[in-house]
């Protein structure tokens, strides 16, 4: 069955209700193309689809000209352009057709937000909302299967991850679809569209990372190991993030003197995408991380999961310089709330310290009620 995306529900209600231009941000094979088309086809709109993929058509959008694109979108309500950021100047064309265009709707995607957001920033300032599509989130694939399901079929999640073309294929296919991604599309934006000296490096970077999931990640040892500066550093990690292939948790604190302030542990979006990396697709049973991925698993399914709930809530972790831990913290409108991010265990203690000091709430995550969390708001 076609798996609906929760996101697509949010989009249409904004295409029916006002003119903002819809920025979609999402990394390549996510399924970005797919929704703008369904969301042509469902919203009642005639519409006009354009790939900035093809190079005849980034020329025609650049040239910004108002009689070409009048032109070009006449008879339509609608105007969706994929992979929008390869436009030059594309915040302006969006600027010129929201302006002048007041019939047409417009809706923009982008496989790598730091480029699209940097270009549209300013010029669309009060004239956008943006919507983020990642790999599938559990609650989108409750869809196809039940709850009894999705725990039956989760080490296969945990080894392969929830990129759409990989989740609906046989398990024989997953490692070469996996392949395809991180040699294909992985890098593609981040090497295109920036300056980046040192590819092997990012590589690097990205294996390493990789290997240190769950863990403190220092700068300096990374640029060490790799013999490159820490600013370059900081810059490869902060567009791997901005392309959606990882993302930080920052240390919760009130700045107490026992607490760690200034370093961020590193997750990936997909565990598919990081077991390729490290070459390590072995089953649970015979694999020494097992652990962790279950940490970088639950953690980013959560972060989709309030991406697709539209949450303010805000996400970190939380320790002390003598190891007193919570893997994963939530502060929003309840308040706070810890979450011990353990596989097998069945009990864990809440910290002295967290409860002392926080006050705040306190639950063990592992592989028996993981669904109650990662489901909860997405059914």
């Amino acid at each position: 069955m076609a798996i609906l995306r929760y996101v697509e529900t949010s989009c249409l209600e904004s295409l029916s209700s006002g003119r903002k231009i819809m920025l979609i941000y999402g990394p390549r094979q996510a399924g970005k193309t797919t929704l703008v088309k369904q969301l042509g086809k469902n919203s009642g709109l005639k519409s006009l689809y354009i790939s900035a993929d093809l190079s005849k058509n980034e020329l025609l959008l650049m040239q910004r000209d108002m009689k070409t694109l009048s032109d070009l979108t006449e008879g339509y309500q609608l105007l969706i352009i994929d992979e929008a950021q390869r436009i030059k100047d594309i915040g302006l064309v969006l600027k010129i057709i929201y302006d002048e265009m007041p019939h047409l709707k417009v809706i923009a995607t982008g496989s790598s937000s730091f480029d699209l957001a940097n270009k549209t920033a300013e010029s669309l300032t009060g004239r956008k909302i943006v919507f983020h599509l990642l790999p599938f989130a559990l609650g989108e694939i409750v869809q196809d299967k039940n709850k009894y399901e999705l725990d039956q079929n989760l080490e296969e999640i945990l080894l392969y991850g929830l990129y759409p073309e990989v989740y609906s294929v046989s398990a024989g296919q997953k490692r070469n679809l996996l392949g395809e991604i991180c040699e294909s599309y992985l890098f593609k934006d981040v090497f295109q569209l920036t300056s980046v000296k040192y590819t092997v490096k990012i590589r690097n970077l990205l294996r390493l990372l990789a290997f240190q999931v769950g863990q403190l990640v220092s700068v300096n040892e990374l640029s060490q190991k790799l013999s490159i500066n820490r600013e370059t550093v900081e810059r490869y990690i902060d567009l791997l993030e901005k392309a959606f292939v990882i993302f930080r948790l920052p240390a919760y604190s009130r700045n107490l003197r026992k607490e760690i302030a200034k370093m961020d542990k590193i997750y990936f979006y997909d565990t598919g995408i990081r077991n390729y990396l490290i070459d390590n697709l072995k089953p649970l049973e015979l694999r020494s991380d097992s652990g962790c991925l279950w940490e970088n698993f639950v953690i980013a399914e959560r972060r989709k999961q309030l991406l697709c709930l539209r949450s303010n809530v805000r996400s970190y972790f939380w320790r002390t310089y003598s190891g007193v831990e919570i893997d994963y913290v939530e502060e929003g409108e309840e308040g706070l709330k810890g979450y011990e991010i353990k596989i097998a265990k069945d009990k864990v203690k809440s910290p002295k310290l967290w409860h002392d000091e926080y006050k705040g709430g306190f639950q063990l995550i592992n592989r028996k009620n993981y669904l109650d969390l990662l489901l909860d708001g997405m059914r």
